[in-house]
């Protein structure tokens, strides 16, 4: 199933070169010696309650019209493939676009799915500890966080993408219900209940009219296990209900 998040030009010189330059540190991510072997996320330290327990203060949610679809994206991990090595050519830094350095060679399934979610986490070699991160308009570049479309470091279970077109940058939304799978089964409860734990805001876009007006991709963090996309994780949302929290 390819993502649908494909991000626009990322840290163009002198338009986000400040914001690329002062990212933070990547907030941790589930490891695999940290990830439960049911696949669940662990709860992640400062998040709020469910949505669906009773607020006692501030405006409640506004829900968002119709059904809404939800992708799931997240960082791909080498050490979790094992394809034949291909040589990546790209840029060694940030501020770069269409390079042509040798980035170093890498597992073929792991360079696919940087390409589907735009962001790995290099294990092994000279660059281990840092990020292989892929935008149709940059292609490759090493880096030191995974990377949002502004710029700024992806945030599991808070950074979101929209189209831009349909929810602009900075928008907080809960999930209130999860829907079914495509297939239009039940999504897995665990899945379900920590999504719409989640306080999600967009940060991160995808191309205009990708995915239809009612589209959002949430971002949960690194692949937690070799068998990742064959989980309950790796899941697009169907019939989702989508509530607008008021500025944070």
């Amino acid at each position: 199933m390819r993502r649908s998040r494909w991000l626009a030009a990322l840290c163009v010189p002198a338009v986000l070169l400040t914001a690329c330059t002062a990212a933070p540190a990547p907030a941790p991510s589930p490891t695999p010696e940290s990830a439960p072997a049911s696949g669940a996320y662990p709860s992640t330290p400062g998040t709020s309650p469910s949505p669906g327990a009773a607020r006692t203060s501030g405006p409640a949610p506004v829900p968002l019209a119709g059904d809404w679809t939800a992708t799931i994206y997240y960082t791909a991990v080498q050490s979790m493939h094992t394809g034949p090595a291909k040589t990546v050519k790209g840029c060694p830094v940030l501020d770069c676009s269409r390079g042509d350095t040798d980035l170093g060679s890498y597992p073929s399934d792991f360079i696919q799915a940087v390409k589907d979610e735009g962001t790995g986490r290099i294990t092994g070699g000279k660059h281990a500890g840092k990020y292989l991160n892929w935008s149709h308009d940059v292609g490759y570049w090493l880096d030191t966080a995974p990377r949002d479309s502004h710029g700024g470091t992806l945030v599991p279970f808070v950074s979101a993408a929209a189209d831009p077109n349909v929810l602009a940058r900075g928008v907080r939304l809960v999930l209130t219900a999860c829907g079914s799978d495509e297939s239009g089964d039940p999504v897995d409860d665990k899945v379900c209940a920590r999504l719409r734990q989640a306080e999600w805001t967009i940060t991160d876009e995808f191309t205009p009219g990708l995915g239809g007006s009612r589209h959002i991709d949430l971002y949960v963090g690194e692949e937690t296990g070799p068998g990742f996309t064959k989980g309950p994780w790796f899941i697009t949302l169907t019939k989702a209900r989508v509530s607008k929290l008021p500025p944070g």
